[in-house]
């Protein structure tokens, strides 16, 4: 027998499996990739506009391009010192670090954030279906206001036919597909803002947007600052970050995904900021759905059926990333409460009790209170900028494991004292406003 070819015929196998593995690694990385840009998303996508309304064109853009960037250097703070530990999540990263407060500070951040993203999902789907006010929902303009199209009811199925199936999967792996059609919806959302901009344009219906914020006030400085933490919200994912994580199984795949991530969720933020402000102007409201009601799209000639395809669209789409937030927010609650019990995935009965529970919490809330945009106001100048800069920031100048160089440390310290200085501020502004308005 010839070794030659004998060589040769057992090395096409080798290839062929390792090729195999690479395209199978690669599938993997994306699947991360999709569910990374779901959490990245989220509510954050209806708020952008307006923020190019406050901030003006170019310190948005600059704004969005600095929050992605330093959330890819927290991420890679929070990756390092897991690697070097034996953490499996936020909270016991945080522990390593700073003992039972730290874990405990992590905890109750996510756990306002994702709860409160969670209502926020909601009243949107409310609004999206049975209108605000003034304003008609889906259902009401297609066939009138009924007690079966009420805001109670119509959360009330949303929750029980859509979400409830899509939280009872016990692992977020499971989720990619459902989140890669929330990205696909995202797109589709920004596709046709997009195209009513450019239409718009080409007949003239446009008014020419501001570059550089309006600063002829008190007032319009410190609304400056309020345009902040709905961009850092916006980019807030760390407390997904070890679920996926662990689940991909691929050392160092994680830093690949986040990198996708970002730069796909920076350029789906950016075009519908342009493209929703060269559509309505300084109209804009602080929810982009408003301006797609017909009554309030102003002079812009909206098709009802183009207004329907972009709002529900876009209740799909929180639809499907209400469950890796649920995810985050049942784990974290299970930690604190259970801390040495077995894994939630394989407790049927604690996993169906705290999911059921949290659902019909959120669910109560969402009809009590029917807006909440001072609260992600609260989320982005409090636990997300917690999440995602000083928490990491702190872990890397702690620096257990000696990973961190002296730039990581001089990084850490500007981004905590930035975050700090801005989340003050921000706070003041709000405290600010909120006296103006009541005076006025």
């Amino acid at each position: 027998m010839d070794p030659a070819r004998t060589g040769s015929t057992a090395e096409v196998p080798l290839l062929s499996n390792q090729n195999s593995r690479t395209r199978e690694n690669q599938w993997v990385i994306w699947r991360a990739v999709f569910n990374v840009s779901t959490t990245i998303i989220g509510a954050g996508i209806m708020s952008i506009p307006a923020t190019l309304k406050v901030l003006g064109v170019v310190p948005a853009f600059v704004l969005i391009v600095l929050v992605a960037l330093l959330v890819d250097i927290t991420v890679n703070f929070m990756l390092r010192a897991t690697y070097a530990g034996q953490s499996t999540t936020y909270a016991g990263l945080m522990k390593e670090n700073f003992g039972k407060i730290g874990s405990l500070a992590v905890q109750i951040c996510v756990m306002i954030t994702t709860l409160g993203c969670l209502i926020m999902y909601l009243i949107i789907i409310g609004d999206v279906f049975s209108g605000k006010g003034e304003h008609l929902g889906v259902l009401q303009e297609w066939f009138g206001i009924h007690w079966w199209n009420s805001r109670y009811l119509s959360i009330l199925l949303t929750v029980l036919l859509v979400v409830l199936p899509l939280v009872l999967y016990r692992r977020v792996e499971s989720l990619w597909l459902s989140s890669a059609i929330a990205i696909i919806l995202a797109v589709v959302f920004v596709g046709i803002c997009s195209v009513m901009a450019i239409i718009a344009i080409v007949k003239g219906q446009i008014v020419r947007p501001r570059m550089l914020p309006e600063l002829n006030s008190t007032s319009s400085f410190f609304n400056l600052f309020t345009a902040i933490p709905v961009i850092v919200t916006a980019f807030a994912f760390h407390f997904n970050v070890h679920p996926i994580e662990i689940e991909l199984g691929i050392p160092g795949a994680m830093t690949s995904a986040v990198k996708i991530s970002l730069v796909v969720c920076s350029v789906i933020y950016f075009s519908i900021g342009i493209f929703g402000y060269l559509l309505f102007g300084d109209s804009i409201n602080a929810d982009i759905l408003v301006n797609f009601d017909t009554s309030s799209c102003g002079a812009i000639a909206i098709s009802p059926i183009l207004n329907d395809i972009v709002r529900l669209s876009y209740a799909l789409h929180l639809m499907l990333v209400f469950p890796l937030l649920n995810f985050s927010l049942r784990a974290n609650i299970d930690e604190l409460i259970f801390p040495k019990k077995e894994l939630l995935a394989t407790d049927t009965k604690r996993f169906m009790f705290l999911t059921l529970i949290l659902l019909a919490f959120s669910y109560i809330v969402a009809i009590a209170i029917p807006s909440v945009w001072y609260i992600y106001q609260f989320m982005g100048s409090t636990s997300n900028v917690c999440l995602a800069f000083i928490f990491p920031g702190a872990i890397a100048l702690r620096d257990v494991h000696g990973l961190s160089s002296r730039k990581d440390k001089i990084i850490a310290v500007v981004m905590i004292v930035l975050a700090v200085v801005t989340s003050v501020i921000t706070i003041a502004a709000n405290i600010y406003n909120m006296i103006i308005g009541k005076s006025s």
